[in-house]
């Protein structure tokens, strides 16, 4: 589809078309395209830029994935419809493994993520079919189902567009769960280690760009970030943010003059 350089919308279009194209090719599912919906919503709301909040973050959770032992990246349909290329670019600064995981789960959405991530530079990718063959406690949904040499050992587990309770099984296994969430209220954020309240297409480029900052800082630097981090005051920081953007637009004058 061609839309005009010049569309006002035009960002906002070449996202949905991004996943369109990925449900056509099998990556995402028909849920995926309402969840990206409801995501964009709370994206007008922030004001479609990443915010000061987001970018702390962002830091704490750079900090955090460069000082794991074991780091994993989780990848489901939108996210590989939507950053594939840069989701294997960061798990190369990393040196962390790519894991598929999926809710709507099949056997050829797996295959077809990962085929689309391998094309994309991924060397590895996790949770796969038979890869899939150690189990979540707590969990039933088919997301219980993950790699024993992936999402089972990890220590630090980064989930862009994640649903809540994995998120929260995740945690009660111990691990630091990293969450990309745009609404500050969904039970991910809330569960989450570190959320970071922005659209993946901007917090994940900006990740790779502090990972290659952050490799050059000392351990004490990176562990200093995550000491001062409170997750809590993000999501406050977030949602007063929205709430001060609100206000300031219902005292202006919002009809577009011709």
């Amino acid at each position: 589809m061609f839309i005009p350089p010049n569309h006002p919308r035009r960002t906002s279009l070449l996202i949905r078309e991004k996943l369109v194209e990925g449900f056509k090719k099998g990556l995402v599912a028909p849920e995926g395209l309402i969840a990206h919906g409801r995501g964009e919503c709370f994206d007008y709301l922030i004001g479609e830029s990443t915010q000061p909040f987001a970018v702390k973050a962002i830091e704490a959770a750079v900090a955090g994935l460069l000082l794991a032992k074991h780091p994993v990246i989780s990848v489901n349909g939108n996210t590989a419809a939507l950053v594939p290329g840069e989701i294997v670019e960061l798990a190369r600064e990393l040196n962390a493994k790519i894991e598929v995981n999926l809710f709507y789960r099949t056997r050829e959405r797996e295959e077809a993520i990962a085929k689309w991530l391998r094309e994309h530079g991924a060397q590895e990718v996790l949770g796969v079919g038979e890869d899939a063959s150690a189990t979540i406690p707590e969990l039933f949904s088919e997301r219980r189902r993950v790699s024993p040499r992936g999402i089972l050992i990890a220590d630090v587990v980064l989930v862009p567009l994640e649903d809540g309770d994995r998120t929260e099984a995740l945690r009660k296994m111990g691990k630091t769960v990293i969450a990309i969430d745009l609404n500050p209220l969904s039970r991910t954020a809330r569960a989450a280690s570190i959320t970071i309240v922005d659209n993946v297409v901007r917090a994940i480029p900006l990740m790779i760009e502090k990972t290659r900052e952050f490799k050059l800082k000392p351990k004490s630097y990176l562990e200093e970030i995550l000491r001062n981090y409170d997750n809590n005051k993000i999501l406050q920081e977030a949602l007063t943010h929205i709430n001060e953007r609100l206000k300031q637009l219902s005292n202006s004058n919002l009809v577009i003059q011709f």
